[in-house]
């Protein structure tokens, strides 16, 4: 008999995500749909999915197990949001009264606000503060459906406050049921004190802030702002080596606003995931396409600063690269913590469907975060993150909108959301 503490009893629905990862192609429309399912986990891991009788059969659940009786609700992996930047200080609605009235992400930078005006309120914030507003965020994000959070420094651009960034990540990750992905974005932006000095403060981050985060072990991944006004092909490619030769996995804000070639780089140097692409070329696409990098799309952003261009989604799906949606939650550009949000976005503005948007925003969501192996799909052997929504079908996830469906959310095995109230 199979041990189990925890289950889920006969889904009305149930998307699994499962099959062979990332999605590509036509593969990103099937969600592993199953119907009146039954899910069982021990210690953490799922041990089993199937019907009813199957479970009868094959499963002895142990005292004290945790039971959820699903039988009107519909089930889905837990979202992965896979790219925020979630330990900030401060906020811009300021800016975002100035885009209403007509000025755009970047005359609004070059007035000296923008990224700087993040920065300087981050770098004023104390540790506990940041560690009190990622707590705060982790928890929004639980509450709609979030298990596993991608989260970029980018905000201290000087050694001392990007370790506090980090090191506030770290804390919260102990203490939160989300499990936090923590990158280190150095190479966000030039900082002030640098302007005039931007080859100085390249090999600040090369020689000092690159070394001491890896030392410290506290993040996996590093990300380069590659854009216009921003850090140029070369200075990327710069950047990303460093950090690969650090041990850091590498991922590349690519493309948002001017075709410059940094889909296509970051697809050159196998990073794992290339983000934005709303400007993304033919070339971009097809080396994505062709490659292993993730394209994560984020449709908050020209959303939220109200653009005309879309990431071209469809073109990067009939290319054959592996889509993932994410809500790059920031103070400038995506004000949001709501992966479901991100997804009805996906169908609304990219024109993905249903289906193509839950595999987005879990499945391949995962694979841009490396962690296919463990979460982003229901099969046996992967933790056991689990939404359950009180919808009448899985298309409701996208067709309703204004509400929030999520009722319970089980993460690592533990019902951690109830009645759409948090648990201590």
């Amino acid at each position: 008999m199979i041990q189990a503490d925890c289950a889920v009893r006969g889904c009305r629905q149930l998307l699994t995500c499962a099959g062979s990862l990332p999605k590509r192609g036509a593969a990103l429309a099937d969600v592993g749909l199953l119907e009146s399912a039954w899910v069982a986990g021990h210690q953490g891991r799922i041990v089993f999915i199937g019907d009813a009788e199957e479970f009868r059969s094959r499963v002895r659940l142990e005292y004290g197990a945790q039971v959820i009786d699903a039988s009107h609700l519909i089930g889905l992996p837990g979202f992965v949001d896979a790219h925020t930047h979630l330990p900030f200080a401060g906020s811009r609605e300021e800016e975002f009264v100035l885009r209403l009235k007509g000025l755009t992400y970047q005359q609004i930078a070059e007035q000296g606000l923008g990224i700087q005006t993040s920065v300087k309120a981050t770098r004023a914030a104390s540790a506990d503060e940041l560690l009190r507003l990622c707590l705060e965020r982790l928890d929004r994000m639980l509450l709609n459906g979030s298990t596993t959070v991608e989260a970029k420094s980018g905000y201290g651009l000087n050694p001392g406050d990007e370790l506090k960034q980090l090191e506030a990540l770290a804390e919260a990750a102990r203490a939160h049921p989300v499990e936090v992905v923590p990158t280190l974005m150095a190479a966000h932006d030039i900082p002030p004190e640098f302007k005039e000095r931007r080859e100085d403060y390249i090999a600040l981050v090369i020689d000092v802030i690159i070394p001491e985060i890896r030392k410290r072990g506290l993040a996996e991944f590093f990300d380069v702002f590659c854009e216009q006004g921003v850090f140029t092909l070369d200075e990327t490619r710069r950047l990303a080596e460093a950090a690969r030769r650090a041990g850091f996995k590498i991922k590349v804000h690519a493309d948002e606003f001017v075709p410059l070639g940094g889909g296509a780089l970051a697809a050159e140097l196998g990073a794992v995931s290339a983000e934005h692409l709303i400007a993304v070329d033919e070339r971009g696409i097809a080396a994505l396409g062709a490659s292993r990098t993730a394209a994560v799309l984020l449709p908050a952003v020209p959303f939220f600063l109200m653009l005309d261009r879309r990431p071209p989604a469809r073109a990067l799906i009939d290319a054959g690269a592996a889509v993932a949606l994410a809500s790059d939650f920031n103070p400038g550009s995506s004000m949001t913590e709501s992966m479901l949000f991100v997804l009805q976005l996906g169908v609304f503005t990219l024109k993905l469907g249903v289906e193509e948007a839950v595999n987005a925003c879990t499945a391949n969501a995962a694979y841009a975060l490396d962690r296919q192996e463990s979460v982003g799909s229901l099969e046996v052997g992967k933790k056991m993150d689990i939404l359950l929504c009180d919808l009448p079908n899985y298309l409701f996830l996208a067709y309703r909108l204004g509400t929030n469906p999520v009722r319970h959310v089980i993460k690592n095995g533990r019902i951690v959301v109830r009645d759409g109230r948090r648990l201590a």
